[in-house]
C-alpha cells in the first residue's frame, strides 16, 4: 500500500520553481474558465504585425506610378509585384532562425523583437522616395519580423487543451483581419493632402510623402503593442538537465510498465533524440498544402486591389483607394465574426481537414464570378462585390486556421517553435512568388483584352482557380496525413 501511494506521488507532475514554462502550466491547471486575456493578448499582437504586410496592395499601384519607373501603364503591376514580394523573401530567408530562437531563449523575445521591426522599417517604407528604398525597407521588415511562427507555438502552450482550437483560431483570425484591415487603412489614409486638403496641406509631410500616414498608424499601433507586450507570460520551458526526483519517477515508471509483459525498454540518459521535422510527414505534408494555399491567398490579395482600382476599359472597376479600403473593412468585420463565434463550432463538429475540403470546394465558383461583377454597376455592384469578398476572405481564412492546427498538432511543444519556423520559411517563398506572380499575371492579362480564349481578368482568375483546386486535391490522403 505505501508503494502505491510513493509510485502515485511520483508520477504527479512535477513544477519547476524557477521555470516560466511551468509558471504556465500550474496557472491553465487552475484556472477553467475562457481565458479572454491571453486571447485578447494574442490576437492584437497578431495583428499589429499582420497589418503592414499587405496595407500597401490599395495605394501600391499609385505609388509605383509617383516612382516613375514604369514606361506603360501595363506595367505598373509588374512592379508592383516585387514591392510585395520583398517582404516574403526576407522573411524565408529568417524564419527557420528565430524559430530555433525561440526553441532556445523563448516566445517572448522573439515577438517583442518582431513588433519593434514594424514600428521601425514600416515607418521608413512610408517615408520612401524611390522603388529600391521601398524594396529594401520592405525587405528588413519581413527580415526581421519572425514572430508568426512563435505565436503560434505560443497559441498552443498558454490554452488549455480544449480552447486549443480557438487559441489557433484566434492568430489566424487577427490574420487574415489583419490582411484585410491593412489594405482598409491603407486605402482610407493614402494621399491624405488630396482627401483632407483642409487637414493637410500639400507642403506638409504628409503631403510630400502622401503613402505615409497609413505607415505611420500602423506603427504607432505596433509601438503601444511592443511595451504591453513586456507583460506577457513566457510559455516555454527552461529547466534543464535530471534531477534525482526525475530519476526516481522514470524507475518507477519503468517498473510499472515491466509488470505483465517482457522487459523490452532500457533507462535512457538525458532527453531523447529529437525526431527530425523533414521526416515528420504529417507536419511536411500540412506545410506543403498550407503553402499552396498561401500562394494562392498573396496572389489574389495582390490582384484584387490592382483589379479594383484599374480602369474599366482594363476589366477593373475604376475604385478609388478609398472604395477599395470600404471593401476590405466590411470583409474583415465578417470574418472577426465568423471565426470568434462559428469557426470552433465547425472545427469541432467537422474537423479541420473537413473544413479545408469544404472552404476549398466554395472558393473556386465564387472567383469564377468575379470577372462577371466588373459587368454591374451602381449598388448592384457595390453589393455583389462585398458580398463575394466576405466569403472569399472567410473561406480563405478557414483553410490557413484549419492548417495551423494541423501543423501545431503534428509535433511537440520543444519542436514547435522550429516548426512553425520552418513552415513560416516555406510559405513566404510561395507567398514572395505570390506578388510578383500575380502582378506579372496581371499585367499580361490587361495587354489581352482581344484574346479568344480567357480575355483580359477571366485568364487571372483562372489561373488562381487552378491553384487552389491543387490545394483542393493535397487534402485528400494519401498526401494530407493527420497525427494520431
Amino acid at each position: 500500500m505505501a508503494m502505491e501511494e510513493q509510485k502515485e506521488a511520483l508520477l504527479e507532475k512535477h513544477y519547476y520553481e524557477n521555470c516560466p514554462g511551468c509558471k504556465v502550466e500550474k496557472l491553465k491547471e487552475s484556472r477553467r474558465g475562457l481565458p479572454i486575456r491571453e486571447l485578447v493578448s494574442i490576437w492584437i499582437v497578431v495583428l499589429c504585425t499582420a497589418l503592414p504586410i499587405s496595407s500597401l496592395f490599395p495605394f501600391l499601384y499609385f505609388m509605383i506610378r509617383d516612382f516613375h519607373i514604369a514606361e506603360r501603364e501595363e506595367d505598373i503591376g509588374y512592379y508592383a509585384g516585387y514591392v510585395g514580394s520583398s517582404f516574403m523573401f526576407g522573411r524565408a530567408l529568417t524564419s527557420v532562425f528565430w524559430g530555433i530562437v525561440s526553441d532556445r531563449y523563448g516566445r517572448k523575445p522573439v515577438i517583442i523583437m518582431g513588433i519593434i521591426a514594424v514600428v521601425i522599417f514600416n515607418t521608413l517604407f512610408g517615408l520612401s522616395v524611390n522603388f529600391w528604398m521601398a524594396i529594401a525597407m520592405r525587405f528588413l521588415l519581413g527580415s526581421l519580423n519572425g514572430l508568426l511562427g512563435p505565436i503560434k507555438a505560443y497559441a498552443t502552450e498558454i490554452f488549455r487543451e480544449e480552447y486549443q482550437a480557438l487559441g489557433i483560431s484566434t492568430v489566424s483570425t487577427a490574420w487574415g483581419i489583419g490582411l484585410i484591415i491593412g489594405p482598409a487603412l491603407g486605402g482610407y489614409l493614402a494621399q491624405p493632402a488630396e482627401k483632407f486638403p483642409f487637414i493637410f496641406s500639400k507642403e506638409s509631410v504628409f503631403g510630400r510623402f502622401p503613402y505615409f500616414l497609413p505607415c505611420l498608424a500602423i506603427s504607432l499601433f505596433a509601438f503601444a503593442v511592443s511595451i504591453a507586450s513586456c507583460w506577457l507570460p513566457e510559455t516555454l520551458h527552461m529547466h534543464h538537465g535530471s534531477s534525482d526526483l526525475d530519476e526516481s519517477r522514470e524507475d518507477v515508471e519503468t517498473a510499472s510498465l515491466q509488470s505483465g509483459m517482457v522487459y523490452k525498454t532500457q533507462k535512457v540518459e538525458g532527453k531523447a533524440p529529437k525526431k527530425s521535422l523533414l521526416r515528420n510527414w504529417p507536419l511536411m505534408s500540412s506545410i506543403i498544402v498550407y503553402c499552396v494555399f498561401s500562394l494562392h491567398d498573396m496572389a489574389y490579395t495582390e490582384i484584387f486591389s490592382l483589379w479594383a482600382v484599374s480602369p474599366r476599359r482594363y476589366g477593373g472597376l475604376s475604385y478609388t483607394t478609398e472604395d477599395v479600403g470600404t471593401v476590405l473593412a466590411i470583409s474583415g468585420a465578417g470574418l472577426l465574426i465568423f471565426q470568434t463565434c462559428l469557426y470552433p463550432y465547425f472545427e469541432r463538429l467537422l474537423g479541420p481537414v473537413v473544413v479545408a475540403r469544404i472552404s476549398g470546394v466554395l472558393s473556386i465558383p465564387l472567383l469564377s464570378s468575379y470577372p462577371f461583377i466588373a459587368m454591374l454597376t451602381g449598388l448592384s455592384l457595390s453589393t455583389v462585390l462585398n458580398c463575394a469578398s466576405v466569403a472569399k476572405n472567410l473561406v480563405a481564412t478557414s483553410i490557413i486556421t484549419s492548417l495551423f492546427l494541423l501543423q501545431n498538432k503534428a509535433v511537440d511543444q520543444d519542436q514547435r517553435g522550429a516548426a512553425n519556423g520552418l513552415a513560416m520559411t516555406a510559405m513566404s517563398l510561395f507567398k514572395a512568388a505570390g506578388p510578383a506572380g500575380g502582378g506579372a499575371l496581371f499585367s499580361w492579362a490587361q495587354k489581352r483584352q482581344d484574346a479568344a480564349f480567357l480575355p483580359g481578368d477571366q485568364m487571372v482568375f483562372f489561373i488562381l482557380n487552378v491553384v487552389e483546386a491543387i490545394g483542393l486535391l493535397m487534402t485528400f490522403k494519401p498526401f494530407l496525413v493527420e497525427r494520431r
